[in-house]
């Protein structure tokens, strides 16, 4: 008997302007009904790659398949090669017997049509029904994933739902014509971890109830661990290792596996450093790392710097109008911050977490004037901010710096990262000249492990995670003494994720900058922070050391989120 989908010998090259590039190199793998089959590995490792090319959505050209089958059996009398499908026979098989849930519900729905009409045009072009059935199976499925009301969400457009319910429409959608095999491409990669662990359980109980073979793609070694019977790893175009889920986490073979579990901020103690890539494979082969011998840079800070208080917030409310009538009538106001008073201490890291909606990047931003308060004051060094002019303002910004949580959108495309770190110096009149700055540029981009070389390059020529490099350098162009980094590192692969937390302490050692770290991430707010502040709905739900948040939470909801957290391969 054939298993469900059999990837046999897959190689794939790309054509660019640069030549050839190997992208998949004899890629074998099986996937059984009833089975969720991982493939976990670094942006580039190839893994999205083998998920597109099962259903031919990998342009060709560029891409070349130079070698291997892609064989899917629905029984044991029938086998096709899905790659050599076409036109119709195509056509019958994406959506219908193998669906695809991609990573980003936003572009992949239709923003000028309603969810439930997508969903039902789905099942009309598939099961030649009618819209009035179409209709009832789209609301069934709306119920089955869990959505809140059902009969609403089918009326709404994508802008119009939460990330978490985007995706349960993308799996609705998916799941709607009770396909053979579903492919899931890193479908929980921007979510919150709560919701993240709903998104898991809802597919995992898909799966069993309907029993059909599931593909995940992921990054994260957590999230396999949740979800897989058996995993996958990919390294450059290549499976190194695989095998069951459970022996991969207790008995990893090849080091970019051992270096994927070590790289996770919730398997270290706070402030410790990092393992990366690097340690595990490296250009000399170095020895494997043992994480007992990494270096401690993190640590709490002394009675004397706790005393000396840099920025103090007292009563902060930020509210929003929904929407105003055309007579300009107030409709609905939202409070985003309600009455939320905190103290950050000189010198250290204080983390904010909480989930999407809870207020925590309207309170960053508001704390640096970029949103502006209804009531409440921001002390900052004795000074009241919320009553600052805007001269003395622009003044002050030189000393206040914020990194995004995409960097990409924060640069400019059209000019050079060279000319993207010195124009706040330019505009705050450091140094002394354009050749003054541009030697602080390179100092600051070696700081950040980047080359000089890299002054005259554009945003587009980097990975995202080089990109953050940038970002920071950036901030800390003009000296500043407070930055806050508002999920910084929520969109990167773990191990590169665990490069950007060692930076940031390490830099944050040299400088001596205080940081207020935003994401919704518990554990790696734990690892980075000296204290914690958990909001939830605007307000301060709990706060306290970060050890005493995460390892004995008080109020239901921090509980919540130290629950959710993916802890596959722990000690």
């Amino acid at each position: 008997m054939y298993p469900l989908l059999n990837i046999d010998g897959l190689s794939v090259t790309f054509q660019t302007e640069e030549g050839i590039s190997e992208a998949l190199r004899e890629i074998s793998l099986t996937i059984s009904r009833n089975e969720i089959l991982a493939i976990v590995g670094e942006s580039g490792s190839g893994k999205s790659v083998t998920a597109l090319s099962i259903l031919q959505l990998v342009p060709s050209p560029p891409a070349i398949y130079t070698a291997g089958n892609i064989y899917f059996s629905e029984d044991s009398n029938e086998r096709v090669d899905l790659l050599k499908l076409e036109g119709d026979q195509l056509q019958r098989t994406r959506g219908n017997k193998i669906a695809m849930i991609f990573q980003e519900p936003m572009t992949s729905l239709n923003p000028v049509m309603s969810c439930g009409e997508q969903v039902m045009e789905a099942l009309m072009i598939h099961k030649k029904i009618n819209r009035q059935k179409a209709k009832e199976r789209t609301l069934y499925w709306f119920e089955r994933v869990k959505l809140p009301d059902p009969a609403g969400v089918f009326e709404k457009y994508p802008h119009q739902l939460s990330g978490g319910q985007k995706q349960r429409v993308m799996i609705a959608m998916a799941m709607s014509c009770e396909p053979s095999l579903l492919i899931c491409d890193e479908p929980t990669t921007a979510l919150d971890v709560t919701v993240q662990k709903t998104i898991l359980r809802l597919i995992k109980e898909l799966q069993q109830e309907a029993g059909m073979g599931v593909l995940f793609i992921t990054h994260d070694l957590g999230v396999v661990a949740e979800i897989a019977d058996r995993a996958v790893v990919m390294y450059k175009g290549e499976i190194v290792e695989q095998g069951n889920t459970k022996d991969i986490f207790l008995h990893a073979q090849h080091p970019y596996t051992k270096a994927l579990i070590a790289c996770r901020p919730v398997n270290h103690k706070r402030g410790e450093r990092l393992p990366v890539v690097a340690d595990f494979i490296g250009r000399s082969e170095r020895k494997e790392v043992q994480i007992s011998d990494l270096e401690i840079t993190g640590g709490q800070l002394t009675e004397r710097e706790k005393k000396e208080v840099l920025l103090k917030v007292e009563g902060l409310s930020v509210h929003f109008e929904s929407r105003r009538s055309l007579f300009g009538i107030t409709g609905t106001v939202i409070k985003a911050v309600e009455d939320v008073s905190f103290e950050v201490y000189k010198g250290e890291t204080l983390g904010l977490v909480g989930e999407s909606g809870c207020g925590k990047t309207t309170l960053g931003r508001t704390l640096l004037r970029l949103i502006e308060p209804v009531s409440g004051k921001i002390i900052y060094n004795g000074k009241d901010l919320v009553t600052t002019g805007t001269k003395e303002m622009r003044t002050l910004r030189k000393d206040l710096q914020i990194i995004f949580q995409d960097p990409y959108s924060s640069l400019n495309p059209r000019i050079s990262i060279g000319a993207a770190i010195a124009e706040p110096m330019k505009v705050h009149q450091l140094g002394n000249n354009d050749t003054g700055r541009k030697e602080k540029v390179i100092e600051l981009l070696r700081k950040v492990d980047l080359l000089p070389e890299h002054y005259n390059r554009y945003p587009h020529e980097f990975s995202g995670g080089q990109r953050q490099r940038i970002v920071i350098a950036r901030a800390l162009s003009l000296d500043p003494s407070f930055i806050i980094c508002d999920e910084c590192v929520s969109a990167l692969d773990v191990s590169v994720q665990a490069q950007v937390l060692n930076l940031l302490n390490d830099l944050k050692k040299e400088f001596g900058f205080t940081v207020i770290f935003i994401s919704h991430d518990l554990s790696v707010v734990r690892y980075i922070s000296d204290r914690i502040l958990v909001m939830n709905k605007g307000k301060i739900e709990e706060s306290g050391p970060a050890d005493e948040i995460y390892f004995h939470p008080k109020s239901a909801y921090t509980k919540k989120l130290v629950n959710s957290i993916p802890k596959g391969g722990m000690n």
